[in-house]
């Protein structure tokens, strides 16, 4: 609990911090050369900024800080109780910055004799926010690839979960700081794969589409693609899949509506729980990603949330923000509103399911969900 209320994170190796302590414990005199000044530590974007700098910045954001289970997200610092926890040399860390600054120019000779500003830095998952313009608080986007990423904006204070969703910071702009909630879901696009290169019956992810619109319904077979655990909000790392409901009526047709429902399934638990948790709505998710190419996995969606669905106009939405941020910060762009108002919507998925057939669907998939957690997980 620590740990998360200074970090926001849960406890996890997939972080930073541990990994430090494992590279210093690892290498030879590693300790003793991080506290002389000679191993500095980062981020990929630290190493980015400092090979395009030639070694005259070593920075990163407030968005990739949050994310190495070492940095305060209350009081935007290096914190020193868990750097003391796990003997981590605070000189090795890189000064945080603002998400849209100039952190540097291009040193002579990386792009010629170009002196190119360096603009931008964010998160993956972040930048993407930014660049679905999720501005106002509560505004929420779903990135469906293998797996899917869900953040929501929850303005300039922080909530901390109980449901294991991620509490982070999603960007520095203008002197002040915006956090998010993330949800990760570790299988949704990798589930269609499995079709195709587990159990083949499917040849391209593609033919899903029309095999679920072929079929009315699944005929009560629901698929829990939990092939490596379950993330938020379970977070049941030993939980494995399952399909349920199969008669001998069940087709192929149906496993494949089966999976592309599971997909929508995933990111209605994580979005119930953010707003239950942050006490806020969602009245519309914009989504991004190779997933939203599927009209029957976003029709589904809007149905199984009751709420409009937006496809991005710009498939590549993570490099939308981070172009952005870096507009932001030479005066390219004025200000958020201004960029709000570029932002379009390429496709827009209506709600068309009843009340009562959603939530008796839902409550299907919780039952299923139930049936693959370990008792003490749940």
């Amino acid at each position: 609990p620590m740990i998360q209320e200074k970090t926001g994170l849960i406890i996890d190796a997939y972080f930073s911090a541990t990994k430090i302590r494992w590279i210093l414990d690892t290498i030879p005199d590693g300790q003793k050369r991080a506290e002389q000044g000679d191993l500095l530590f980062g981020t990929v974007d630290s190493w980015l900024v400092w090979k395009l700098t030639g070694g005259k910045a070593h920075v990163t954001d407030y968005s990739n800080a949050s994310r190495t289970m070492l940095y305060n997200i209350h009081t935007l610092e290096w914190d020193k109780e868990l750097l003391g926890i796990l003997n981590i040399p605070a000189q090795m860390l890189p000064e945080v910055l603002p998400s849209s600054r100039i952190y540097g120019e291009t040193a002579d000779g990386c792009i010629g004799d170009a002196r190119i500003p360096i603009a931008s830095i964010a998160g993956d998952q972040q930048a993407s926010l930014f660049g679905q313009a999720c501005f106002s608080t509560g505004a929420t986007k779903n990135t469906y690839g293998t797996g899917s990423f869900v953040l929501m904006n929850t303005g300039t204070e922080p909530v901390t979960s109980k449901q294991g969703l991620v509490t982070t910071l999603a960007w520095g702009l203008d002197n002040r700081v915006f956090y998010a909630m993330e949800g990760s879901i570790f299988v949704t696009g990798a589930a269609v794969q499995w079709l195709r290169d587990g159990i083949r019956i499917i040849g391209s992810a593609a033919e899903t589409e029309a095999m679920a619109l072929s079929v009315p319904d699944t005929q009560g077979v629901y698929f829990v693609p939990s092939f490596n655990g379950l993330g938020a909000p379970y977070w049941d790392m030993y939980a494995r899949g399952g399909i349920f409901g199969l008669s001998q009526g069940t087709t192929r047709e149906h496993l494949a509506r089966a999976t592309l429902e599971s997909i929508t399934y995933q990111a209605k638990d994580v979005i119930e729980a953010m707003k239950a948790e942050a006490g806020l709505s969602v009245p519309v998710l914009k989504v991004d990603g190779g997933g939203t190419t599927n009209r029957f996995t976003m029709q589904f969606q809007a149905d199984i949330l009751g709420i409009p669905i937006q496809v991005s106009s710009v498939a590549e939405t993570t490099a939308m923000g981070a172009a952005y941020l870096a507009g932001l910060a030479t005066g390219f762009w004025h200000d958020t509103t201004e960029i709000a108002g570029k932002w379009e919507a390429a496709t827009v998925y209506e709600p068309a399911m009843s009340g009562d057939r959603r939530e008796a669907l839902y409550d299907g998939w919780k039952q299923a969900v139930s049936r693959v957690i370990r008792r003490d997980a749940a």
